[in-house]
């Protein structure tokens, strides 16, 4: 149950946040600054990037991914560190050596604006499908906090979403994730290590996953006929697939390479050194934060069923094995575990650093999505138009977008209720990957090389054919058809001879 303390806490951790997002939001006196920054040091870049990848998918999502798949739920964390270190080992150097402020300004400026603007497009619908998932991630703790209905929620969510990201762009981002790099960190440990203890280890939590599943309706619902398939499932690091779950890790790794949001943390550095250590201390906290909502996941397992599975067995007049709880949806898994099973004082804090770190995630995706839509999509329109320059300032116009993007956002998210909140991470960043990663990789290490028909070519054709593999259930997972589709459109003509 929710009391008044776990509620002060909540309150009180997100004043905490919104103050300390104020305080840097003072010093945005432009649009470069609010969505680029360029002084930060290396703990404010790891704050960012952790603030932004460490967001609902990363901890909500991965709790419960865990509760129906097991240990597999951490590729999700361990493909965001991943990613993160690739970012800032290999692409740091060479994204502030372009001296462009968007990637598809990178892209823009090897293989034309056409390939800008259909890149624009694609790269917003990845972030945007990523953005829907904070807002469902949010929602799940605004509902179990508060009791309102879902509607209400995800409207809620997006206005706390919008007014965190318009107090100061990306420096607010920063900051705010230093705070949260503390917050959030110690609260996984604490989740961690509580479930370790009151389960008694990974024996004591299969041990209760099997008793759950010794009711044989519930088991063969969730696709499972004896203790040594519930074993694979739950103890297996590929239970839905060796090509599914790596091809889930790469999706994570080379969107983050591929993501605006992220490159902006780089930029934002004071210095490439400074740039590369945040990044590479950010991919060491990714993977113990997901190891811990993981075993949340897998503890609510094993003491939870959900309402659906209980009107199932109702329905087949099948008794409900003693002594589990009932939670509305597996999205609650976190939540419940932590207002059922921690004091409150501590409870409160843990729910305020997870809405926080959620909400922060949707700012940051948020701004890289708006950043994109003015510079990119709404600028080469201008251009192509042979428009007059806006009355609005660029800095207007971005907290504009902002705020249409997040109202889009919460009528989606009210639509799609219910969808795994890590799927829709994996094709977020799936799709990002698939869409730019090609075309900015090559522009950055072999300009001249490639036809920029053949570049603009591959964006669509690659996100066609990732959809098309993602809808027709093909074997392995999506991104794999996307990449090849859009590296085989790249490579189909042999590279000019010589670089221009």
């Amino acid at each position: 149950m929710v009391s008044v303390i776990h509620l002060i806490g909540v309150l009180l951790t997100i004043a905490l946040l919104l103050l300390v997002s104020w305080l840097s939001g003072r010093k945005v006196k432009d649009a470069r600054s609010f969505t680029t920054g360029g002084t930060s040091g290396s703990w404010m870049v790891c704050g960012a990037l952790l603030g932004t990848l460490a967001g609902g998918q990363s901890t909500i999502g991965t709790a419960q991914l865990a509760f129906y798949y097991g240990v597999s739920a951490w590729w999700f964390t361990i493909g965001a560190g991943l990613g993160s270190l690739v970012m800032g080992l290999v692409y740091a150097g060479p994204l502030r050596r372009s001296g462009c402020s968007t990637l598809l300004e990178i892209v823009s400026r090897e293989y034309g604006h056409k390939a800008e603007t259909v890149g624009s497009i694609l790269f917003l619908i990845g972030i945007f499908i990523s953005i829907v998932s904070q807002v469902l991630s949010s929602s799940a703790m605004i509902t179990s906090l508060f009791g309102i209905h879902l509607v209400w929620a995800a409207l809620a969510s997006a206005v706390l979403i919008m007014l965190l990201v318009l107090f100061g762009g990306i420096r607010s981002a920063g900051a705010g994730g230093i705070v949260k790099l503390v917050l959030l960190y110690v609260s996984s440990l604490v989740a961690g290590i509580v479930v370790w203890r009151i389960a008694g280890g990974f024996s004591g939590l299969s041990d209760a996953i099997e008793t759950v599943y010794q009711t044989p309706a519930l088991a063969q619902t969730n696709g499972l006929t004896d203790i040594e398939s519930i074993h694979e499932r739950y103890a297996s690091p590929f239970a839905r697939g060796f090509f599914k779950d790596t091809g889930g890790c790469l999706s994570l790794i080379l969107g983050v390479v591929s993501t605006q949001t992220y490159a902006q943390c780089i930029w934002s550095a004071a210095s490439t050194r400074k740039a590369r250590r945040g990044a590479v201390l950010c991919s060491v906290f990714m993977p113990i934060i997901g190891a811990a909502c993981t075993l949340v996941g897998l503890y609510m397992r094993g003491h939870y069923i959900t309402y659906h599975e209980l009107s199932m067995l109702q329905q087949l007049g099948e008794q409900v094995p003693e002594g589990l709880g009932v939670i509305d949806g597996s999205a609650l898994a976190f939540p419940v575990f932590v207002l059922e099973h921690l004091p409150a004082w501590l409870g409160g804090l843990l729910l305020g650093t997870m809405l926080i770190n959620i909400l922060g995630c949707g700012s940051g995706l948020s701004l890289g999505a708006s950043t994109i839509l003015v510079r990119d999509v709404y600028g080469n329109f201008k251009r192509r138009m042979g428009m007059q320059a806006s009355p609005l300032s660029q800095l207007s116009q971005t907290r504009l977008s902002i705020v249409g993007i997040l109202m889009m956002a919460f009528i989606v998210a009210v639509m799609f209720n219910g969808t795994f909140i890590n799927d829709l991470g994996f094709l977020s960043l799936g799709l990002r990957a698939v869409a730019i990663l090609f075309p900015l990789s090559f522009a950055l290490w072999c300009p001249g090389r490639f036809q920029p028909r053949r570049v603009l070519l591959s964006m669509p054709i690659g996100v066609a054919a990732m959809l098309l593999a993602k809808f027709t259930s093909l074997p392995g997972d999506a991104v794999y058809y996307g990449l090849a589709a859009s590296l085989l459109t790249i490579l189909t003509n042999v590279p000019h001879a010589t670089p221009r």
